[in-house]
């Protein structure tokens, strides 16, 4: 009986766990990506830093604390308002009615107030109100109509809008029609050579709100799983179209806030102010990092994200540069950060 001369045949080594693939050694790029993925205000800080220090070498008057201020005071309004977007795209959702909502809500403020004369903590509790309404219509037809977030609130844009120009007759309201709680807005308090506007803290107060919120209470966790899948947040309890009825309620509150500080800026409720700053809320909150796909951000990331459009802006005017080429300078940024936001996606996966 012959036998065989053939060796057996060695299997291949076995691929190593996911563990251990990961424990291999990264290049800076791939840790960089991964840094940027785990702390998701690194980016807009560092954007931040770098543009205070170009401009600061290209004007010398750019750091003085009355031009500081002067920034903080121009970014309040859509810095408000990019606080509220920020919850709806951390639910995977989007929100073109901002700009709508907050002037519609204005200009039911200062009808109160200029033609019925109603008490000043009165107008504002129903302006309040009308702007908690107007998301909890949006989210209605999110969660019970089960229609798309961009549709909805492109419909309602136009509503709001229409409903904007009935109240007002298309016409300016006076503040010094007005009361006087409606104006507080606009007033000022120096701070060591700064002069803020009480509605610049009433927004950082907001930030602080709204920040705890998110990262302490349980409807923050709730709303972070519902926009980073809402069919497992759905499967782990979580009532996902509450959820999103909440989220949308609490930000038309948020618009309306906006609405109060837009008054005390321009020291009136116009039918045209700000109506387009829905364009200038999304781009706050995708420079700060918020991820347009839901589930990742930061709302100290979208104030830096709307001082970064603030501080550009201001700069560029500074430098002397037209207002044209200012908005293609925020256009390169909206996608820049865009594109940075899917190579990090890529992290994840």
């Amino acid at each position: 009986m012959t036998t065989s001369n053939t060796r057996p045949v060695s299997s291949p080594d076995p691929e190593p766990p996911p563990a251990e693939i990961d424990a291999r050694p990264r290049g800076p790029v791939d840790r960089l990506q991964r840094l940027l993925h785990a702390q998701a205000t690194v980016g807009p800080a560092a954007v931040l830093l770098v543009t205070v220090c170009a401009f600061a070498v290209v004007s010398p008057n750019f750091l003085q604390p009355a031009n500081l201020s002067l920034v903080l005071q121009q970014t309040a309004v859509v810095g408000t308002l990019a606080l509220g977007q920020t919850l709806i795209i951390l639910t995977a959702g989007i929100d073109l009615s901002v700009g709508s909502i907050m002037v519609l809500c204005s200009i039911v403020m200062g009808r109160l107030s200029a033609d019925l004369g109603l008490p000043g903590p009165l107008v504002l509790l129903v302006g309040l109100a009308s702007g908690t309404a107007c998301g909890l219509f949006n989210g209605f037809l999110v969660t019970r109509v089960k229609l798309p977030p961009f549709i909805v609130t492109l419909g309602s844009l136009n509503i709001f809008f229409a409903l904007n120009l009935w109240i007002s007759s298309s016409e300016t309201i006076r503040g010094a029609d007005m009361s006087a709680l409606l104006l507080w807005t606009g007033r000022v308090v120096t701070f060591a050579g700064a002069r803020l506007t009480y509605g610049s803290l009433l927004m950082l107060a907001l930030v602080a709100v709204l920040a705890y919120a998110l990262h302490r209470t349980r409807w923050g966790r709730h709303v972070y799983a519902t926009g980073d899948d809402r069919e497992a947040a759905r499967l782990a309890g979580i009532r996902v179209d509450r959820v999103l009825l909440s989220v949308y309620a609490v930000a038309g509150l948020v618009y309306a806030v906006g609405a109060w500080i837009l008054i005390g800026r321009i020291a009136s409720a116009s039918p045209q102010a700000g109506v387009m700053d829905n364009l200038d809320s999304i781009t706050a909150v995708v420079l700060g990092g918020t991820s347009l796909f839901g589930g990742r951000g930061m709302i100290v990331g979208t104030v830096m994200g709307a001082l970064i459009v603030g501080v550009c802006r201001n700069g560029l005017t500074l430098a002397g540069v037209d207002v044209l080429w200012q908005n293609f300078a925020v256009g390169v940024l909206v996608i820049l950060a865009v594109s940075l936001d899917q190579w990090i996606r890529r992290a994840r996966r």
